[in-house]
């Protein structure tokens, strides 16, 4: 039971980090029917800039906040430069933005070399708590829950509860109108899309003292699995892109502890398995960002 729980905790904790990046994405699809595979570099950006304010610092929170501010600064760049000129073309978004991210991973080893860095738990959240019948939790695991939940009910609130959420949503569901309504359409998708490079970041951040280590190449093996899950989940649907990123972290978790010869190929099965089932994804339907 004990290692049940445990491989349940580490899955949970995974998927909500997979839930930082894929969501962003999502959300970004859902509004600017943007496939972004630049999204990853956004992601390892934030890894390495979060790495490095925290070894040089050793300010948690603080690297956390220059991980979200380069991801909102590449973020702009990218809408600006990259994104704008090929809006409605998606052969031309997957070609260009996976220029861009050749180019955000070739400059982390131009600032920071080729090798990996090492990064350090914050002593307060190093350790974990022991409980009876041989449960062990680790408190970084646990803390990346609590900050995945809360980020997944600031989102939900923000689309569903406020002005600007209604916008988004709107213009998800009718660009035009909500244009035609005097809307600027444009300051909309640029808001998403910062929002969208922050949560990358952010989830970069995280993710390099959850794995200990932090590499150029990341980006690109991330941004991967974040379209898978939301594929899987739906593009579009905020609750898909949760739903999936819980379900791939969990059945990761225990696939590498019980069969780990096909751990590789779980989220490939996953998404043959979703797509073969429900072609639109778990909670997709055309037009959903919410």
């Amino acid at each position: 039971m004990d290692v049940i729980i445990n491989l349940l905790v580490n899955g949970i904790s995974t998927g909500l980090l997979i839930f930082l990046l894929a969501a962003g994405l999502t959300l970004i699809f859902g509004l600017m029917d943007v496939l972004n595979f630049a999204h990853g570099g956004l992601f390892v950006w934030g890894a390495f800039m979060g790495a490095w304010v925290f070894n040089e610092t050793g300010n948690f929170f603080l690297s956390v906040a220059a991980a979200i501010l380069i991801g909102m600064v590449l973020g702009l760049v990218l809408e600006r430069f990259l994104i704008r000129p090929v809006y409605g073309n998606h052969v031309r978004q997957l070609l260009i933005t996976l220029g861009g991210m050749l180019v955000l991973t070739e400059s982390i080893k131009i600032l920071w070399g080729p090798n990996p860095i090492r990064v350090n738990l914050p002593e307060w959240l190093q350790g974990s708590f022991q409980f009876d019948g041989g449960v062990i939790l680790i408190k970084y695991r646990l803390f990346v829950i609590v900050v995945g939940v809360i980020m997944y009910a600031a989102l939900w609130l923000l689309l569903s509860k406020t002005r600007i959420g209604l916008m988004i949503r709107a213009g998800v569901i009718d660009k035009e109108m909500v244009q035609a309504m005097g809307i600027n359409v444009k300051a909309i998708f640029t808001f998403v899309f910062l929002l969208g490079s922050a949560m990358a970041a952010m989830g970069g951040a995280l993710l390099a003292p959850y794995s200990g280590v932090v590499f150029a190449e990341m980006g690109m093996q991330y941004a991967v699995l974040a379209f898978i899950v939301v594929i899987i989940g739906g593009m579009g649907s905020l609750q898909g892109s949760a739903l999936a990123s819980l379900i791939v972290g969990v059945l990761g978790a225990f696939m590498a502890y019980y069969i780990p010869d096909l751990s590789l190929a779980l989220n490939m099965l996953l998404l043959a398995f979703v797509l073969l089932v429900k072609p639109t994804g778990l909670m997709g339907e055309k037009g959903g960002a919410v």
